[in-house]
């Protein structure tokens, strides 16, 4: 289950059902449905299909109002078990790691110390998204020995133009975010501009390669399988 984008529903519904494929290949004997909030209907519907007691994985970055809050309340009375979102999961840091290694030794200059930019939603009404953004910074660290990590937000400070200024060329921005929706299109590079960014924006987290294996460990650890049909 993830947000989606209420201006435009329909591609993050499909791109939310490839990544439902991808898990499902690593779950045989599964039955792996996909939901996104904004698209209209679409979760009561696919619920409605499951019996209680299924598992719903939220494809978010932090366990925020969206997870505790609005999800439960659309779900109504039925009893569904609900694991901890994405960006919560102790194994997220190291595809982080991994794919900002590569980068940097792909990159000219390498030899010197680069800074990251961590680039995170925020929120001016809750704790929850920066708590999950910082929290996940300091998980990465350790991973990446002598690279500066800046956490900027979108709705709360520092502002990612704030933490991004000065960080030179060799610098890399990882967009903490689940789907490359408007926030990532639009809010993240204008603010890298405004900061005068001038190092590599990385892709979304979210679509990063090994996340779906990371789902599908999720739910086999802590989820009991709903039987394909």
């Amino acid at each position: 289950m993830a947000h989606g984008q209420p201006s435009e529903p329909t591609p993050p519904e499909e791109a939310l059902a490839r990544l439902a494929g991808q898990v499902a290949e690593r779950l045989p004997g599964w039955l792996v449905r996909s939901a996104t909030m904004a698209m209209p209907d679409c979760l009561e519907e696919v619920a409605a299909d499951l019996p209680d007691g299924a598992t719903i994985y939220p494809f978010f970055m932090a366990a925020g109002w969206f997870v505790t809050q609005a999800l439960p309340r659309r779900l109504g009375d039925r009893r569904f078990r609900i694991v901890p979102p994405l960006g919560l999961d102790p194994g997220l840091p190291g595809i982080a790691a991994r794919t900002i290694r590569a980068e940097t030794r792909r990159r000219s200059g390498e030899g010197r110390d680069p800074a990251l930019v961590l680039a995170a939603h925020g929120s001016g009404r809750g704790t929850a998204a920066a708590a999950a953004a910082h929290g996940f910074a300091g998980r990465l660290a350790p991973m990446l020995p002598g690279m500066r990590i800046a956490t900027g937000f979108v709705e709360q400070a520092p502002g990612i133009a704030e933490v991004a200024a000065g960080t030179g060329p060799e610098a890399l921005c990882l967009p903490f975010f689940a789907f490359p929706g408007d926030h990532v299109r639009h809010d993240v590079p204008e603010a890298l501009e405004r900061g005068g960014f001038s190092g590599r924006l990385l892709p979304v987290l979210g679509m990063a390669d090994g996340v779906p294996d990371l789902i599908a460990a999720s739910l086999r650890q802590g989820a009991h399988p709903v039987a394909a049909s």
